[in-house]
Parts: C-alpha cells; structure tokens; sequence
C-alpha cells in the first residue's frame, strides 16, 4: 500500500503523523510511504531521515493526497484539504466530526473512508490513540495554567506551589480521565493545593489511593462546581465523551462568581468544550478574557511539544496502520473490534453512533 503523509497546514500544528522509526516498520512490511517535503522539521525530523529508511518525497500536499492509498494526518483535514480527499481514499487521524458539521459535511461528500483515532477502542474499552495526546496535554494544561496566572498574562498573580508562608494556589479539575490525572499529578508536583472532580466513584477511589496528600477527590456536581469555582485560581475542563461533544460544565453567568484573573483551560475544546465560554483559540493567540476571567482554549496543544509528541503518537497508531496496510481497511477492522470502532465515515454514510446523533438530522 501507498501511504501518504502530508505536512499539517493547521494554525500552529508542528507535528507529523509518523516518525522515520515508524517508516522504517512500514518499509520493512513491503509498503511504500511518502512523505510531503519538510512535514517533519517542525517536529525536528528531517527530509533526510526518511530518505535513509525507505521513504520518497512529495513535492505538495497535493501529490501526497493525489497518489495515497492512504492519508496519515495528524489532525482533521481543514478546509484547504477537503477538495483533496478522494473517493474510497483511507483517512486515518484526529477528527472530532461532533464538533465540525461542516468537516463531517465534507468527509460525507467526499467518499473517503474515514477512521478516527480519538474512537478506536481497546479490549478493556480503553482508547489507546487518545491516551499520548491526553497524557501530553493535561500535563501542558497545568503547565499552560501557570503561565496565564502570572500578572503580565492578566492572571491572579499566584505562584501555584506558593512559597513558605503563603498560600499554595487551588487548582480544580474536571474530569478524573487521563487528562484529569496527568493534570493532578502535575499539579501536585507545583505543589498546588489540587481538586479533582468526577462522576464515578470507583474512578475516584483510585485517584484517592494514588494521588498525594495535596490531591483532594470530590463528586462532580453542579452544586460542588459552583462552589469550587469561587476559591480556584486554575480550572482545568478535562471531560471526555468518546465521539460526541463535551458536556458543559461551567456556564457563562457562573464566570461572575470567580476572581479576577482566574484561569480557565479547556482541554475538551476540539470536543465542543466543557465550558460554555470557550472557543478554539490557536499557539499564536492562545488566550481571551470574558467577565474578567481567562481563557485558555488550544485546540492542539500537543502541538506545542512535537518532539514529544509525535513520538508518543506514532508509538501509538503504528500498530494499527500497518494492520490497516498490512490486511485492507476492511479486512482489518472485521478482525479488530477495537479498530473497527474507528470508522466514523465510511463512502459517503455516518457510521458511528455518536457522530449520527449530532448531526444526521441536518444531513438528512
């Protein structure tokens, strides 16, 4: 099989979908990869390298999409691409359709075959492509968090581990996923005074048990968010639905009840949002303020890190794209439940559950 690898055109996006490493295991199964000139120097891998492991270049995106079997991406096509895609063309990458009608539109209209990686599923009901993403950005978030706080962003002011006799800055998290947990682990490393938030009780035994003296765990509620929210100085929106959109957690006039220069990140921005204010904002322009309040709304914040992350991600998605190389799309995902539970789109049909529930009715 072909497989293409085009350079990521998002605003800010420095990663690749594939490192000369997972070329190289690629090459060595009997497939042949291109690899659009330069996709990988944001991610400090150079045209070279993939030379030296069997890789040809392509001088445009548009030969990349052009003569691809199948498209390798990191993130969901943007408008620019979506005349690129073809019919019966194999798209395996981020997508997030339930919160872009006009991309699930386009992957419709195409014909294209279109699995996602934020869906596909282990046996244990897991989802092993989202989890290096989620792990780099809950741990950014806090990172992120602590930047904005800092009085020149317009933050509060606060040092979140203090210092000796000060207060630790509050730190509340919404959602005990692997977001959640990265963020409280990170956060307890700051030597903030932490709270992490969820709806499942057994989830929250397991955070209790693992999770340092300064973690504390609470029950995800609409009356114990309000409250929190009144003493945080960071809240970090770290709630996932796999395929549907976010739910809102913190709404617009709950702002008026935070300190000046509170700081909010939403992770689950490319998912909707879990707080009603945010919007997707870029690297280049990464914050803006409502009610006195900012807000923190990456939509790729990997991006930021791609060394790291594109290493995490191929780490990840290698095993199933030489599946899918190796076996057919079809055949692959017969065999592998977890890796049929990616396909969202497929010649023209919505196909996952989640996605049709979103938006069926006004595709119809």
């Amino acid at each position: 099989m072909l497989i293409g690898v085009p350079a990521e055109i998002k605003n800010s996006e420095n990663r690749v979908a594939l490192t000369p490493a997972g070329v190289a295991e690629l090459v060595k199964n009997g497939h042949q990869v291109l690899i659009q000139k330069g996709a990988g120097s944001g991610s400090g891998f150079e045209d070279s390298e993939y030379l030296s492991v069997g890789a040809s270049l392509g001088n445009s995106i548009q030969e990349v999409y052009d003569r691809a079997e199948m498209i390798l991406k990191v993130k969901e096509p943007i408008e620019l691409e979506y005349n690129l895609v073809r019919k019966n063309q194999l798209v395996f990458t981020y997508f997030h359709f339930a919160s872009s009608q006009a991309l699930t539109e386009a992957m419709v209209k195409s014909g294209a075959v279109c699995i996602a990686y934020e869906t596909v599923e282990a046996s244990d009901g897991s989802l092993p492509l989202l989890i290096p993403m989620s792990e780099v950005a809950g741990r950014m978030a806090v990172q992120q968090g602590a930047k904005y706080l800092e009085k020149p962003l317009k933050g509060k002011g606060v040092l979140l581990g203090g210092v000796p006799g000060t207060p630790r800055g509050k730190v509340l998290i919404l959602g005990g996923g692997i977001v959640g947990t990265q963020a409280a682990k990170m956060a307890a490393g700051l030597g903030a005074d932490v709270t992490i938030m969820d709806i499942d009780l057994q989830r929250l035994r397991y955070l209790a048990d693992i999770m340092p003296a300064n973690v504390t765990t609470m029950m995800s509620s609409e009356h114990n968010i309000a409250q929190s929210i009144q003493s945080a100085d960071l809240v970090i929106g770290a709630v996932l639905i796999p395929g549907a959109k976010a739910p809102r957690l913190i709404r617009k006039e709950m702002l008026k009840s935070m300190k000046p220069g509170t700081v909010l990140v939403d992770v689950a921005v490319d998912q909707g949002g879990c707080i009603e204010t945010c919007r997707p904002t870029t690297h280049e322009e990464p914050t803006f303020i409502i009610d006195d309040i900012v807000h923190y709304c990456v939509a790729n914040m990997p991006g930021a890190v791609p060394y790291t992350s594109t290493i995490a991600l191929t780490n990840a998605t290698l095993p199933y794209v030489i599946q899918l190389a190796n076996k057919g799309w079809e055949t692959a995902c017969r065999e592998n439940v977890g890796l049929s539970k990616g396909l969202n789109v497929v010649n023209g049909e919505i196909v996952h559950g989640a996605v049709a529930d979103a938006f069926e009715p006004q595709l119809a």
